[in-house]
């Protein structure tokens, strides 16, 4: 009698803030529906904020798929808040990789119950990983959760260097037009400026800890034995065809919010990826609204603004006259809490619905979504895709610069928002992408992108077919 062969065992790792978790946990999810036993590991601090907001309380209803937990290095914390990310930054490469390794150790020793880890699938921004996994003879593949146009940019950081380009010589660069400098020569980008290349270079300092971080883990990532990419093949070919040579196999599977859609039943529906406590409400309200004729409104997890901005931006929805669904996070604006005027909320309370956090993939698809007001975080520009959704961009940093910028030129889905925001430009824009004719031509450019998405995600087109060689090629 032959024994029976263990089930392959990935031990997939995100970098510690929403849009990196949520990713991976459904491609964590797709690898489980194709037989793989999962860990999934959080930092400390990440995994009290899932069970804390019930987004992973079915944890015993799943034998093969268990989550863990090592530290970030960085003071114990229990703010409902994303972390410093500069600090994380700092902290993750010197603290992070011994009890990652230990966690390993322990998962494959002689008295666990799993089965041997086979792999080990790992956010493209925790580089430390390859070193474990070079140290015991396991396959690495590395999952870069950024647009392909982003990573490129960080992939180039490198050479802006080489070429004197940055750090910036003066604060003066930052609104002089420096930053209009035209960068035309990183292979498969076209029409960008060095302001639409990830924000991390805008900095007077060589030894900056963002942009050395990003540069280090980019250079690092030929490192793994492939490369993992959330997005589609007809989206972004130039840049894929360009990176094709310059990296490990790469394997587009996007977008994930349509591929992980094969997952209808059973224990993994119940496990979720929000850090907030999702406010359901707010699907019931749009109920009642007519097609296309709400504003939604979201800035994703990290980014931050003053009050005033906060305020304008309030002013230039109330005056648009239009529906709106606007999600405001606790932590969302800078050291303080969001204090809207009374004015305001008496002028709205017809119109307008604030929440906490919101289940965003459900309301993008929902048919009253006319406009999303968005900060262009890659998770977010995919789910309009999928929602067939116009978008509104106010680009906060990392690569929604980039983003934004591929939004507005290549993709021809949005327009930008100056992020000097007055309540003006806020109406005005809200009201030509909700009633113009710039407005129909960017829904119908979105809806033609949604086709391709689903076209990609369903069986025989390439992001499905692309997950297939992934597991056969590159995990197992």
């Amino acid at each position: 009698m032959g024994s029976i062969p263990e089930k392959p065992h990935a031990v997939c790792i995100p970098y510690p803030a929403q849009g990196h978790v949520t990713p991976l946990l459904k491609l964590a999810k797709l690898l489980h529906v194709r037989g793989f036993y999962i860990t999934f590991v959080n930092t400390h601090f990440n995994h009290k904020r899932l069970l804390r907001s019930g987004a992973i309380s079915s944890l015993d209803s799943l034998p093969d798929f268990r989550f863990e937990s090592i530290p970030d290095g960085l003071p114990p914390s229990d703010e409902d808040a994303t972390q410093d990310v500069p600090s994380l930054c700092d902290s993750i490469p010197k603290n992070c990789l011994p009890p990652f390794r230990d966690l390993i150790t322990k998962l494959n020793g002689p008295s666990s119950p799993t089965p041997k880890v086979s792999c080990i699938v790992s956010d493209g921004v925790m580089s430390f990983t390859l070193d474990a996994a070079k140290e015991l003879r396991i396959p690495e593949v590395l999952f870069w959760t950024p647009s392909a146009c982003g990573f490129m940019g960080y992939l180039h950081y490198q050479h802006l260097t080489e070429r004197g380009i940055v750090p910036l010589k003066d604060a003066s660069d930052l609104t002089n037009g420096y930053l209009d400098t035209p960068i035309d020569w990183i292979p498969g980008m076209k029409n960008v400026r060095l302001r639409d290349l990830p924000t991390f270079l805008r900095t007077l300092d060589p030894k900056d800890i963002m942009f050395n971080y990003c540069n280090r883990e980019a250079q690092r990532s030929s490192m793994g034995s492939a490369i993992i990419l959330n997005t589609f093949d007809e989206f972004e070919r130039p840049v894929l065809d360009a990176m094709a040579s310059m990296l490990p196999p790469i394997y587009t599977i996007g977008p994930l919010s349509l591929l992980s859609r094969q997952i209808t039943t059973g224990p993994l529906t119940s496990i979720s990826s929000n850090l907030w406590k999702e406010d359901t409400t707010c699907l019931e309200w749009l109920q009642g609204r007519e097609p296309g004729s709400v504003v939604y409104v979201n800035y994703g997890s990290i980014t931050v603004m003053t009050n005033e901005q906060l305020i304008e931006f309030a002013w230039g929805l109330a005056n648009s006259k239009h529906d709106f669904l606007w999600v405001i996070r606790p932590d969302l604006v800078k050291g303080d809490t969001a204090v809207l005027p009374q004015e305001f909320l008496n002028e709205t309370k017809e119109r307008g619905l604030l929440a906490n956090w919101c289940p965003q993939e459900a309301v993008l698809s929902h048919p009253s979504i006319g406009v999303f007001l968005t900060h262009s975080g890659w998770n977010s520009t995919l789910e309009s895709i999928c929602g067939g959704v116009p978008v509104i961009s106010w680009p906060f940093f990392a690569e929604q610069q980039t983003n934004c910028r591929y939004a507005c030129t290549e993709w021809s889905i949005g327009i930008e928002i100056d992020n000097n925001v007055k309540r003006g430009e806020v109406e005005r824009l809200v009201r030509e992408m909700m009633e113009g004719e710039k407005g129909k031509e960017m829904r119908r450019r979105a809806v033609e992108w949604k086709e391709s998405a689903f076209r990609a995600t369903q069986p025989g087109g390439s992001s499905f077919q692309n997950f297939d060689r992934l597991v056969k090629e590159a995990l197992l």
